[in-house]
């Protein structure tokens, strides 16, 4: 996907992929994690998430996003007056304890996140082709070296709809991350016929896996 693609659906406001409410799995994985704070989160191409108040509860977040009105709309939907500063091709907002790098993920350096111990995924991976999943998932592991990821995916027929969001088998799961010394699948939600964030798919078959890979 060419950056131009998602600064238009931010300027356009065609966001069917946000969720207007935390999502509803985030509690039972939560607990399942069995978390013990603080935790260091980092949410890739986050968007204006509220999941990412949620990972706030456990200790300081960090998500990356290309958009900058996403950033701006993060803050200013919680009535937060963000700082901004300019780090090289990137901008960081930052207020109450969540830092969103505002650019292009594939230029994030190593260092920049900072120490990470749980990424969460819940709309990255399935935003992408496949032509460019292999470079995110090595990307993930070069920013974050020894984090787990709690990592949601969709599965459908990938001829009867046009992506994003795209089809995610488990098995391209267990390819992509093979570098991986676990990869457990957490939970499975059948939404055959049910809304995806704000949208409606009409696909024979819907069904998102939640998996905590570890490496």
């Amino acid at each position: 996907m060419q950056p131009e693609f998602w600064h238009q659906c931010w300027q356009q406001q065609r966001i069917g992929f946000h969720q207007t409410e935390l999502h509803p799995l985030l509690p039972v994985l939560t607990q399942q994690l069995r978390l013990v704070a603080p935790v260091h989160t980092f949410v890739p191409l986050c968007g204006k998430s509220l999941d990412m108040l949620w990972w706030r509860q456990f200790g300081p977040v960090v998500g990356a996003e290309l958009s900058e009105l996403a950033c701006q709309q993060f803050f200013q939907e919680q009535g937060w007056l963000a700082q901004r500063e300019a780090h090289g091709s990137h901008q960081v907002f930052s207020a109450e304890q969540i830092r969103l790098w505002q650019g292009d993920f594939f230029a994030l350096q190593a260092e920049q996140p900072g120490q990470i111990e749980l990424i969460y995924d819940r709309a990255a991976l399935i935003a992408l082709p496949q032509s460019m999943r292999l470079a995110y998932t090595q990307q993930l592991k070069l920013l974050c070296p020894t984090a787990s990821l709690l990592l949601l995916t969709l599965e459908y027929p990938q001829a009867e709809m046009q992506g994003p969001p795209f089809a995610v088998t488990d098995a391209e799961v267990r390819d992509l991350f093979g570098f991986a010394s676990e990869i457990a699948l957490l939970a499975v939600r059948d939404l055959t016929g049910r809304p995806f964030a704000q949208r409606q798919f009409s696909v024979s078959q819907l069904k998102e896996r939640a998996y905590l890979i570890r490496w």
